[in-house]
């Protein structure tokens, strides 16, 4: 009798209503990204040569891309160097010309972020932007531009101010924050990878 009890175990635990959620992707992507929080320490965007796929710089050194390509490689197991390189291989037409490539270079167009914002595009990925607190969830990816000239992009955070403005995670020069700056610079984009 009690093996059978036993047997049936794993089965009533499955169904059990107190089971943990699984986290969303959303909230992996924060975790992850979160994790990087006093580990990135240094601004650095000098040109790499990388393993492919998986290559990354040092973890203690990276720009505002790398947080994101680390968060989606540790949270939910992409390898963004290795899909926007496929996708660039294959659509090289479709994205920007800025740096005056010929081709796709493994080592770089993951770390640029109009090539991000082109790729999220053509995924799917792209929801209007705005100014409204309530339509970023935790997990999104934002654009926007500094110093005038200058692309950046952060994860919205799962913690908001007491204004219920969400924090974004980035590294915008002195390493991985967590911080309020949604808002501070003009928004180009708004992006949220699909389950």
């Amino acid at each position: 009798m009690m093996s059978r009890l036993l047997l049936l175990l794993p089965l009533v635990l499955s169904l059990s209503p107190l089971r943990a959620q699984e986290a969303t992707s959303g909230e992996k992507i924060v975790s992850a990204a979160r994790k990087q929080v006093g580990v990135t320490l240094i601004y650095d965007g000098t040109y790499v040569t990388l393993d492919y796929p998986g290559g990354d710089v040092p973890r203690e050194r990276g720009v505002c891309t790398d947080v994101v390509i680390r968060a989606l490689r540790d949270g939910l197991r992409l390898d963004l160097q290795k899909l926007v390189h496929e996708d660039m291989r294959s659509n090289f037409s479709v994205y920007p010309r800025n740096w005056g490539l010929s081709k796709p270079d493994k080592n770089i167009d993951h770390r640029r972020v109009p090539n991000l914002q082109a790729f999220f595009k053509r995924r799917g990925y792209a929801l209007p932007v705005t100014k409204e607190a309530t339509d970023f969830k935790a997990g999104d990816l934002v654009t926007c531009t500094v110093a005038e000239t200058q692309p950046h992009v952060m994860i919205v955070s799962d913690k908001k101010t007491d204004g219920g403005v969400p924090l974004v995670i980035h590294n915008i020069g002195s390493g991985a924050k967590e911080e309020d700056v949604l808002f501070t610079f003009p928004l180009t984009g708004h992006y949220r990878w699909k389950d």
